[in-house]
């Protein structure tokens, strides 16, 4: 052969490889367009360049894995005898995986060239960088996004939301939170083997179920969430309602498996900006679910995520509220009926901000889920006690004023010395204050009741049972505890006395009648008319308070009132 054929062969040859070799490399690395059979068809071809006729990857994850035998063989290329080991090469990773591959060829193929050996190396060295990348990666994604059982995690769940966020949104879609019924039950009666078959086949027919038009991932224990079109609600609904699972193939054992579930069918007008928003849609309505005694599935609606954001701004702003001064007691008058005369008032908790009042029942009921009501309770005596001290140094009548304190504070046991601490700091007679509480239905909240009770008495401090008669403990509370003052809830308040068999009429005269003959001030909410004051009185019910006197008042127009002193008696 002349030199210049030689020469252009080799070019030839060279230029060939070039291309080979960076189809392989673009093939590697196109992740958003790849295809294992373009990068395997890429393989082949170097592999016939180099008169191989196999090729053998072998991946570990680690030396034990290796030294047990249990790892993953790769052999994408198999076109003859394997005779002749041309190259191996082996790639240990930081975190201890082993990657080895063995390239063969046929007795009396033509040796390489050490050209060809370089070349060789190189694409060997790719090929198992790739491959150990592949499969760690593979290995890291099991780990973050499944379980040490290897159901898809929450994680898992996250993702896929993100994904449909990017890819269109949730209109049309539907997500469920769901919990497998007695599901302990289950494991003792089949055993935790079986009942962990159960739940595995339970879990992959909803997955098959909704296959890749949705999500299923286990929240943890017997609990899991899923996401998928509107459409397949009212069949995924059925399965869950009750479906038998064989859980023993050769005896075709099996056990019936039912769920409740919280649901969220998502509206267009959601608007979504984090996983988070699905799931405290579906979280809560699954609890719901599983306490209801009526129904499994419990429905989310948008009111449930509008309360939700209301709760998240109403404790976002509590604490500027409060150093700014913009919660203020307002007092509604308690009014003796016989003779019109102001008997005192009940301070009441309005917050006003930006020149607008929010409704105590936005505000108060969700500071009541944190000790956040234990601060706005000891702010309303604090400013209340202020209040007091500032007519008492004006020179100005002074009545007994009570303050509402959340059932929350019976967990404090230093609740009186800090009810005392605040009386104290602005040195408030204690028969200027009155401590409102509402009845409490639990054994270990009633000893912790009566022992304040007890302790607000002895010192002089006056008390009064707050809704007489909404609870359920209300009898034993008056007869075991010393109150001062029994406040009637209005509910118990007659309309009209023109019949006096009515039951309301009947109940309402013996409760006042229990309280006149056992000593306690009797005071009667929520009074309207002026019927309602001459059953009052017909009753020998003392006191009122309500809108047939007056509204709750901002404390300079109650202070005009109490300047005033009494109301016309009719």
């Amino acid at each position: 052969m002349k030199g210049t054929d030689y020469d252009n062969e080799k070019l030839n040859y060279q230029d060939d490889f070039s291309k080979m070799f960076v189809k392989l490399i673009d093939t590697m690395v196109d992740y958003e367009h790849f295809s294992r059979e373009t990068l395997v068809d890429a393989l082949c071809r170097l592999a016939r360049s180099f008169r191989l006729t196999k090729v053998v990857t072998e991946f570990y994850k680690s030396m034990m894995d290796e030294k047990d035998g249990e790892g993953e063989t790769l052999c994408d290329f198999d076109e003859g005898p394997a005779d002749i080991v041309v190259l191996q090469k082996e790639l240990t990773s930081r975190t201890g995986a082993i990657v080895r591959s063995t390239a063969y060829a046929a007795k009396g193929t033509e040796p390489l060239s050490r050209e060809e050996e370089q070349q060789l190396d190189i694409c060997i060295r790719a090929m198992m960088s790739y491959i150990g990348r592949n499969r760690l990666q593979t290995a890291v994604e099991n780990l973050a996004f499944h379980d040490s059982d290897g159901y898809p995690n929450f994680a898992y769940f996250f993702r896929h939301l993100g994904k449909m966020s990017k890819a269109g949104g949730f209109s049309g879609f539907t997500a469920i939170m769901y919990n497998l019924k007695d599901f302990s039950v289950i494991n003792r009666n089949i055993g935790f083997e079986d009942g962990d078959a159960v739940m595995k086949t339970h879990y992959e027919s909803l997955r098959d179920m909704i296959g890749e038009r949705g999500a299923v991932c286990r929240v943890g224990g017997d609990n899991f969430a899923a996401i998928f079109p509107n459409e397949l609600l009212d069949r995924i609904i059925a399965f869950l309602e009750g479906t038998p699972v064989v859980y023993d193939q050769e005896t075709k054992g099996s056990v019936s498996v039912s769920a409740c579930a919280g649901i969220f069918v998502i509206p267009e007008e959601f608007v979504y900006e984090r996983p988070g928003n699905i799931v405290e849609m579906i979280l809560p309505t699954c609890q719901a679910a599983k306490v209801s005694d009526e129904t499994d599935f419990v429905y989310a609606s948008m009111k449930n995520l509008a309360d939700k954001e209301n709760a998240a701004r109403v404790r976002r702003d509590f604490e500027e509220a409060l150093k700014n001064s913009e919660f203020q007691a307002y007092y509604q008058p308690k009014v003796n009926v016989g003779t019109g005369k102001i008997a005192g008032a009940e301070a009441l908790c309005r917050w006003i901000r930006d020149g607008k009042m929010i409704s105590p029942m936005e505000f108060i009921p969700i500071l009541e889920r944190s000790t956040d009501i234990f601060r706005l309770d000891f702010y309303m005596l604090d400013l209340v006690c202020k209040n007091i001290r500032k007519w008492m140094d004006e020179g100005k009548r002074v009545v007994r004023v009570s303050i509402n304190f959340s059932r929350k504070h019976l967990t404090d046991p230093k609740l009186l010395d800090h009810i005392v601490e605040i009386i104290n700091r602005y040195d408030v007679p204690y028969e200027y204050i009155e401590i409102e509480l509402t009845e409490t239905t639990t054994e270990g909240d009633y000893h912790k009741l009566k022992k304040l009770v007890e302790g607000l008495k002895e010192i002089g401090i006056h008390t009064s049972i707050d809704d007489f008669g909404v609870g359920y403990s209300s009898i034993n509370l008056i007869r075991e505890l010393p109150w001062n003052v029994m406040k009637i809830d209005r509910s118990l308040l007659p309309v009209s006395s023109t019949d006096e068999k009515d039951p309301s009429t009947v109940l309402y005269k013996h409760i006042t009648a229990m309280a006149y003959d056992m000593g306690l001030e009797c005071l009667t909410e929520g009074v309207e008319t002026a019927e309602q004051v001459q059953i009052l009185r017909d009753n020998s019910c003392e006191y009122a308070q309500g809108y047939y006197y007056d509204r709750p008042l901002p404390l300079d127009e109650f202070e005009k009132r109490l300047e005033a002193g009494e109301y016309p008696v009719n």
